[in-house]
């Protein structure tokens, strides 16, 4: 994914795409942190999933900020999220339709045999480990928790 993003970086500064250079530089920044971070706990460098994990977050993050330049009519700047956001999303695997996350969901309750809400962690945890990058796990915390509940 490192190489992926970097080879994106140097066609980005070739072809002199303000947005998309701001954008890859701003993802290799993150991945450079998660590794530090993941340095001073013992391990070499992020894994995959884990920067799968991160990029969604900042999608997120701009999603939300998108939502309150356009609320506040900074278009220009929401404009400029939501682009953000499409950069991002281009190194994020595909994400999953509402029946394919109902169905991962079913799944991962009859692989942890949860019965009730207390079993929700372990839910969560098998959808994260196979699923990372491809559902939002907001919601889908709100469907296993309506599932089990």
């Amino acid at each position: 994914m490192r190489e992926t993003i970097t080879a994106a970086l140097k066609h980005a500064t070739k072809a002199q795409d303000k947005r998309r250079i701001a954008t890859l530089r701003l993802m290799s920044a993150a991945i450079k942190d998660r590794d530090i971070a993941a340095r001073t706990a013992g391990k070499t460098e992020a894994t995959d999933a884990e920067l799968l994990e991160l990029f969604a977050k900042m999608i997120k993050q701009r999603e939300e900020s998108e939502k309150i330049y356009a609320e506040a009519g900074r278009t220009e700047l929401a404009k400029q999220e939501g682009e953000e956001i499409v950069i991002i999303r281009e190194f994020l695997p595909k994400q999953m339709s509402g029946a394919e996350i109902e169905k991962a969901i079913a799944d991962a309750i009859a692989k942890t045999g949860a019965a009730s809400v207390k079993d929700m962690g372990k839910v969560m945890a098998e959808l994260k480990a196979g699923y990372a990058g491809q559902m939002d796990f907001g919601k889908a915390s709100a469907l296993v928790k309506a599932k089990l509940g």
